[in-house]
């Protein structure tokens, strides 16, 4: 019966430590705390980017990887580019700001 226990609390530990492990960051594949942290920062560049009146906010997709924030679609003038690309930079948290906004 204890080898039983002994066998029961390794596989336990070794499926705890796996499932820590799953959860780690590496340079292609965000972690769990990054994660959230990344859906916090696109969360509060759509809200910018939606209360600036002059920007159409519907053509403007916003992603975050690892802090870097990517806004793509298409806008109506290089005025409406730089605009969104100054409201995004000036969100906590973001890192850098990638474009792949185009003109229509």
């Amino acid at each position: 019966m204890k080898q039983l226990n002994k066998y029961f609390s390794a596989l336990f530990l070794s499926v705890l430590l796996l499932s820590f492990l799953g959860c780690a960051a590496t340079p292609q594949k965000e972690g769990t705390g990054e994660y959230v942290d990344d859906t916090v920062i696109t969360t509060k560049v759509k809200a910018a980017i939606f209360n600036e009146p002059t920007l159409k906010s519907a053509e403007i997709n916003v992603e975050t990887f690892k802090a870097v924030v990517q806004l793509s679609g298409f806008v109506s003038s290089q005025a409406d580019i730089n605009k969104a690309i100054s409201l995004a930079r000036s969100v906590k948290g973001v890192v850098s700001v990638k474009n792949d906004m185009r003109l229509k």
